[in-house]
């Protein structure tokens, strides 16, 4: 079963981190929230506690397929500050591992230069932290191993486009019927 580590901090934007998480849990994939913060409640941008399942120091570095980091601020720029979540990335965009982000928390990956002659996207305004990025302005982009999306209204449709990266297009239709989406 493939997992996916999803982290949070203070300030995430929830429609971002808990859409993800829930579609993630329905296509059968092992979703663990990690909390960078110093607590496993963490704040979500419009006042919403969030019970992370686990600290970042409690997490195996190596248990996870995936890195996906939901944006909102302060959240992005909290999850931006954290220098070991910023080891962990590096670490996984070195293994070639896949890497996602949504609205705000591109600037993450951009802020590191990984997404360096990649197309990406993000919430508008925060295109400058792309660095070196192909900006594309489309609600989500695919490009080698980063899938990056532009804000709350694009969720679901990154939360599909990881699904039918680990477990395929029938099941991102399968999904879809199932949460009644036309497809």
């Amino acid at each position: 079963m493939k997992t996916v580590y999803v982290f949070l901090a203070d300030g995430f934007e929830e429609v971002e981190a808990l859409t993800p998480i829930d579609v993630l849990r329905r296509a059968g994939l092992q979703v663990i929230t990690v909390s960078v913060m110093e607590e496993q409640v963490v704040k979500g941008a419009h006042g919403v506690p969030v019970v992370a399942d686990v600290l970042f120091a409690d997490i195996d570095p190596e248990g996870a397929d995936m890195l996906l980091l939901p944006g909102g601020m302060p959240g992005a720029t909290n999850l931006d500050a954290h220098q070991g979540l910023s080891d962990l990335i590096l670490t996984y965009a070195a293994e070639g591992k896949p890497l996602a982000a949504i609205c705000a928390a591109p600037l993450v990956y951009g802020n590191r230069g990984l997404l360096q002659g990649k197309k990406a996207t993000c919430y508008p305004g925060f295109e400058d932290y792309l660095q070196g990025a192909e900006y594309t302005a489309a609600l989500v982009e695919q490009d080698g191993n980063f899938i990056t999306a532009k804000g709350p209204g694009a969720a679901m449709e990154f939360a599909f486009a990881i699904v039918e990266k680990f477990c395929g297009a029938e099941k991102v239709q399968e999904l879809k019927q199932g949460m009644m989406i036309e497809a």
